[in-house]
């Protein structure tokens, strides 16, 4: 996982949607296609985007690949933009 690849992928807000509609648990492809208006070829590119991003885990059972959040990379991620919040509350430098 890479910070990069990361965020391209939560930069597109189909992908972010899809993300929201797995934090209640886990889905299968044919749920998450449903709740698109786009094709399944465009649903499994993000679905591949987010997986290779970390942030998805997929698991196969017969004729059917669920997904489900890897929540293990989101919270590196903020992790690591908390360090640039200010314990003040408020900006730490002055302009003179």
């Amino acid at each position: 996982m890479s910070f990069a690849e990361t965020f391209k992928a939560l930069s597109d807000p189909a992908r972010r949607q899809i993300l929201e509609m797995l934090k209640d648990g886990r889905m299968s492809a044919g749920e998450i296609a449903a709740a698109f208006d786009m094709t399944g070829a465009t649903v499994s590119y993000h679905l591949s985007q987010l997986k290779k991003a970390g942030l998805l885990h997929e698991t196969r059972e017969k004729n059917y690949i669920f997904y489900d959040l890897n929540a293990s990379v989101l919270e590196e991620v903020m992790l690591w933009i908390s360090q640039f919040q200010s314990s003040k509350g408020g900006n730490e430098h002055e302009t003179n």
